[in-house]
Parts: structure tokens; C-alpha cells; sequence
């Protein structure tokens, strides 16, 4: 029996919010969206703390080759709303959610 699309299986794997998993899912996809690339960042500020501000900076980065468009001010923007996400967690994802489309 199918498991369904690595996708799905990915998608799965985020609703554990278990790392390990979203790792070997994320591993079977040709590319993690920028949008699921967030999550997976908001779930390591809770479950693995010391590999939060990585994969934040990752994050960032990929935002900027992915979107040719991005400014300086959007930049900004991404890395406040990453220092502010353990304490306005709901301001934060407001502005970085924004950011992805």
C-alpha cells in the first residue's frame, strides 16, 4: 500500500512535529517551498532550539535567491521577524508568511 506523494508524506510529517521525520520526508523531495521551509523553522524554535537560528539564516537566504525581487527593507523584515518569533510568534509568522507569497 502507497504511502501517497513524498509530499503528502512530508506534509504528514509535519503535522508530528517531530523533527526526525520532517527530515527524512523533506529528504525524499526535489525541493522544501519556501513557505514549508518556514514551518519546518517554526517548529525547530520549539523542539530544537540550538538549530533555530540556522535554519533561520538559511531561511533568509533562500528568500533572497528565490524571490529576484526581494529589497533590502524585506530583508529586514525577514530577520526581525526571526528575532522576534519567540516572544510575538503570531506577529512574526504574519509578517514572514507575507513574505512568502
Amino acid at each position: 500500500m502507497s504511502d501517497g506523494s513524498a509530499y503528502a508524506r512530508f506534509q504528514r510529517a509535519l503535522r508530528t512535529g517531530n523533527p526526525t521525520f520532517i527530515r527524512s520526508a523533506a529528504a525524499e523531495l526535489p525541493v522544501v517551498r519556501l513557505d514549508d521551509a518556514l514551518q519546518v523553522c517554526v517548529l525547530l524554535r520549539d523542539r530544537e532550539p540550538e538549530r533555530y537560528e540556522r535554519a533561520a539564516v538559511r531561511w533568509i537566504g533562500r528568500y533572497c535567491v528565490e524571490r529576484p525581487g526581494a529589497t533590502l527593507e524585506d530583508v529586514e523584515h525577514a530577520r526581525a521577524a526571526f528575532t522576534i518569533m519567540r516572544r510575538d510568534p503570531s506577529r512574526a509568522l504574519g509578517i514572514l508568511q507575507t513574505l512568502c507569497r
